[in-house]
């Protein structure tokens, strides 16, 4: 009987310990380096006309980056709730999506002020943020992905109010639906 009570209390622990496991964060993707003149200028709204027609053999060798473009979504200091112009530019990306098989990648970012995993989470919230409304606009949870960079890819490295306020911000990368 002791020995039935050990055995049980042996696989209750490795039972709790693998459920215990955690996520490994992966690491960000690579992005080609920005000129200057790039990362200061303001992205164009998106058209319908700028969506590229995917090919069927395309789609089959992964997800590809579109070359559309949709502004990012910026954020008040400490915040992840979406204004007005945030809702807007998310209204443009839902239509867009809602005309073709597109996935987005939702980038949550934060200025560089705070702790590494303070930001993180800070980050992810406003990702998460877009991906709810984009899912109340009717784009399915499947089609979007979220990662949060926290403060690890500033638009900008001064440490300026106007520096900070383009860092706080949610970026929009769309992808083949094809994955």
């Amino acid at each position: 009987m002791k020995r039935l009570v050990l055995i049980l209390a042996i696989v209750l622990m490795i039972a709790s310990l693998m459920g215990c496991a955690q996520n490994k964060v992966a690491a960000p993707p690579e992005q080609p380096a920005a000129k200057p003149s790039e990362t200061m200028q303001k992205p164009e709204s998106v058209t319908e006309k700028e969506l590229p027609s995917v090919k069927q053999d395309e789609m089959t060798s992964g997800p590809k980056e579109l070359t559309t473009k949709v502004s990012d979504v910026l954020f008040a200091f400490d915040k992840y709730d979406l204004d007005d112009a945030a809702k807007t530019t998310i209204k443009g990306l839902s239509a867009i999506m809602g005309k073709s098989n597109a996935k987005v990648i939702v980038e949550g970012n934060c200025d560089e002020r705070g702790t590494k995993e303070y930001n993180l989470a800070l980050g992810d919230k406003r990702a998460n943020a877009a991906k709810q409304y984009l899912i109340s606009l009717g784009i399915p949870s499947a089609r979007i992905d979220t990662i949060s960079y926290g403060k690890e890819k500033p638009l900008c490295t001064e440490s300026t109010e106007e520096c900070w306020t383009k860092n706080r911000r949610d970026h929009f990368v769309l992808t083949e639906g094809g994955r």
